[in-house]
């Protein structure tokens, strides 16, 4: 792992920040160190992210009364006005402000590596569009050096990977709080197909079903006694134990991996009965044990959002065959 270090004094790792008046972290570092997933990872854990906003602007983000979220901004050579002097006036214009707690992270990188990295991604430098990336890589540590010497962390990604630098970005940034995951869980009507963008699918259609009980067709799996008659399944019980330890036990690993959202989706034929059911005790089941959690019922808010039939309109069967 590469060099890790922080210059602020008397700040404890576990004693969150309290806010003082706007929180405000400016990033840095020469293109290609990781500047955009740092800034990534500080949107993961709540930071309200502005990339290359020029700077002349940047002091009208501190007019009026602190924000409820911090801020986070990403500045390097791209932008308009970007100049070594400029960046470190507008430091120790913040830094003398009083309603301001503001942090500089420099991204750095070994030089070598930096050009591997632009060697295999095949773009050119920023201040070296028609030269080698050599000469571009030079130019701007150069310019970045005062910049660098002024920076309240400093992190390294020489040897880190992806998930090491977003690991090193929340054990700064965090305030207290360990690495985030949000987890969304919804049901569906394989009628009309699967959601997109989910990470983990689910077919409940095994399941009895209750749109063949005259009294239960019209109800949905958020009612008991729809949950009861899928209870009833003989299959239900080992399903949902075996279903709820593959979800508990894959939720860390992604975590770990440095996963932000995970969605997992539960789908039925007409995504009314059985697959609402399952998705609501998944819900409960992952709340409980300790993860946030939202839910969603593509199929039900379709419905509700149509509105109720009109005169004469048959009903609309959401879960048969």
């Amino acid at each position: 792992m590469g060099e890790v270090g922080s210059r602020l004094e008397n700040v404890t790792e576990s004693a969150p920040l309290q806010p003082q008046g706007h929180q405000l972290v400016l990033v840095t570092g020469p293109s290609g160190a990781g500047r955009t997933t740092a800034i990534n990872a500080l949107e993961d854990l709540g930071y309200e992210v502005i990339d290359n906003l020029p700077l002349t602007l940047v002091p009208r983000l501190i007019e009026g009364p602190p924000t409820v979220q911090p801020i986070a901004l990403g500045l390097d050579v791209r932008n308009r006005d970007f100049a070594a002097s400029n960046l470190i006036e507008l430091i120790d214009r913040l830094t003398r402000d009083p309603g301001v707690q503001l942090s500089v992270l420099y991204i750095d990188c070994h030089p070598a590596v930096l050009v591997q990295r632009y060697s295999e991604t095949r773009r050119r430098h920023p201040l070296a569009p028609s030269d080698s990336p050599e000469e571009g890589v030079d130019r701007e540590i150069d310019l970045l050096a005062p910049i660098k010497a002024r920076a309240d962390h400093l992190i390294d990604t020489t040897d880190l990977t992806v998930h090491g630098l977003k690991a090193e970005v929340t054990r700064w940034f965090g305030q207290g709080q360990g690495p985030s995951l949000a987890v969304s869980v919804q049901s569906f009507s394989y009628k009309r197909g699967v959601p997109r963008g989910v990470d983990m699918v689910f077919d409940c259609r095994f399941l009895r079903n209750p749109h063949w009980d005259a009294t239960l067709r019209t109800s949905d799996g958020r009612d008991s006694q729809v949950v009861d008659f899928i209870h009833q399944d003989a299959r239900f019980e080992e399903f949902y134990q075996k279903l709820s330890d593959i979800i508990t036990f894959l939720l860390p690993a992604h975590l770990a991996e440095g996963r932000s959202h995970v969605s997992i989706a539960f789908g039925c034929t007409g995504g009314q009965h059985r697959s609402v059911a399952v998705a609501e005790m998944m819900a409960d089941t992952l709340a409980n044990a300790g993860w946030a959690v939202s839910k969603r019922h593509r199929e039900l808010e379709r419905r509700a959002a149509a509105g109720p039939a009109g005169p004469g309109a048959q009903p609309t069967r959401m879960d048969g065959l």
